[in-house]
């Protein structure tokens, strides 16, 4: 049974392993010769690294927040400096973009190949197994920027939650919005989970709850306080950033008002977003409080959609935070295959979009990136309600128990 368990997990890795390398071709096939003629648009390999490994002096080694400027939280900025400091000492002054690329794609594999075996280790039934070995999203985003951080924290705290260790789940947490914002949404159902644990007294669940917030404040502080103590404008401007960008083509908002569905000034969309995203999530924790009581932190994927659907920026890579949530938690899988449609469909849409802007080809409508949108929302949406009513997948109760 061991020796068939033992080659079960090594076909996952090279079905892993050569989802990785389709990751690679997807986005490395473009740089050669450079981006010309939109085709980082049109044919899809657009990725931040390519960009950043000039405009943010990757190249040069400076430190980013303390030398140059960086709009990414301070633990996705250390990987962004690492995997640049490691391109430069292995190809010295032949280092280019393509092998910065190269270097984001491998650390973003090694971060999926670490969600498998967390995955494996959590008891997932083998189909959503080889739904992350054979991911769709992987060969789309694995190479577009350095999303898998926040990802492979949050899939930590997801599991260390299911195991009752909130404190740890918590602190992994806190690291994971020190990479992207995202986790920090976790936390306050691990603290509502913590305030309301039937089998402890009011005094315990009260130092429960203390301690698990001193362990995600922690966490976040360890990494963020010295950056922002020495370069508080750099360090600042992923939230000055987040706060006034405009919003992006798929986004729910962009696609209502530009489909002449909604009518809202730019500047309005934060707070309406806010109140928006702030009522849902109650009432998805309110609905699902009593089916949820006991693994609470299951919420945080309806909770995590319903965020990237209120939120005026959707980029593509968004995807990516939800789709190993889903494969944790979500009750079926049926709606997931249509998100992972919509995924593909928007993906292609928004950046056909982008490339007939520049006259290439492929080229799609607004029209089409809105009906690419509608179909992944009419998923997202099918998924809130299925989580909140349905109970979730076998082994979270088995860890909980």
């Amino acid at each position: 049974m061991k020796l068939l368990a033992n080659r079960r997990a090594r076909m996952l890795f090279l079905a892993l392993a050569l989802t990785c390398s389709l990751g690679w071709l997807f986005k490395a096939h473009c740089t050669s010769g450079g981006w010309t003629g939109g085709e980082q648009y049109s044919t899809g390999c657009y990725s931040d690294a390519i960009p950043f490994w000039t405009s943010r002096e990757i190249n040069k080694g400076k430190a980013p927040y303390f030398q140059t400027r960086m709009e990414y939280p301070v633990l996705t900025g250390a990987a962004i400096w690492i995997e640049g400091g490691a391109v430069r000492l292995l190809f010295g002054k032949h280092a280019n973009a393509t092998h910065f690329l190269g270097a984001v794609t491998l650390v973003n594999a090694l971060l999926a190949g670490l969600v498998l075996w967390l995955f494996i280790k959590a008891g997932l039934d083998r189909r959503r197994l080889w739904m992350w070995a054979l991911a769709p999203p992987l060969i789309l985003y694995l190479g577009h920027n350095w999303d898998m951080v926040a990802v492979a924290l949050a899939a930590g705290a997801m599991l260390l939650a299911r195991r009752n260790r909130l404190a740890g789940a918590a602190a992994m947490a806190g690291l994971g919005t020190a990479a992207k914002l995202w986790p920090v949404l976790m936390l306050p159902l691990l603290g509502l989970r913590a305030l309301f644990e039937e089998e402890r007294s009011w005094a315990q669940r009260l130092i429960r709850a203390s301690a698990l917030s001193a362990a995600a404040i922690g966490a976040w502080a360890l990494v963020n306080l010295p950056v922002a103590f020495f370069a508080y404008e750099n360090w600042s401007e992923f939230y000055r950033f987040s706060q006034e960008r405009g919003g992006t083509a798929a986004g729910s908002w962009n696609v209502l008002v530009n489909m002449s569905w909604l009518f809202t000034w730019a500047e309005d969309q934060n707070r309406y977003a806010a109140i928006l995203f702030a009522s849902g999530a109650a009432a998805i924790v309110g609905l699902g409080w009593q089916r949820h009581r006991r693994h609470l932190w299951v919420l945080f994927t309806p909770v995590l959609a319903w965020f990237m659907l209120t939120n005026k920026v959707y980029s593509p890579q968004f995807d990516l935070w939800l789709y190993p949530m889903l494969l944790l938690t979500a009750p079926r899988l049926w709606p997931v295959g249509l998100f992972l449609l919509g995924d593909a469909a928007a993906y292609f849409a928004e950046f056909w979009y982008f490339a007939g802007q520049e006259g290439a080809w492929p080229a799609a409508r607004f029209a089409d990136v809105a009906c690419a949108a509608v179909i992944r929302a009419a998923a997202m949406l099918w998924l809130i309600v299925d989580a909140v009513r349905r109970d979730p997948p076998s082994w979270i109760a088995l860890g909980c128990a």
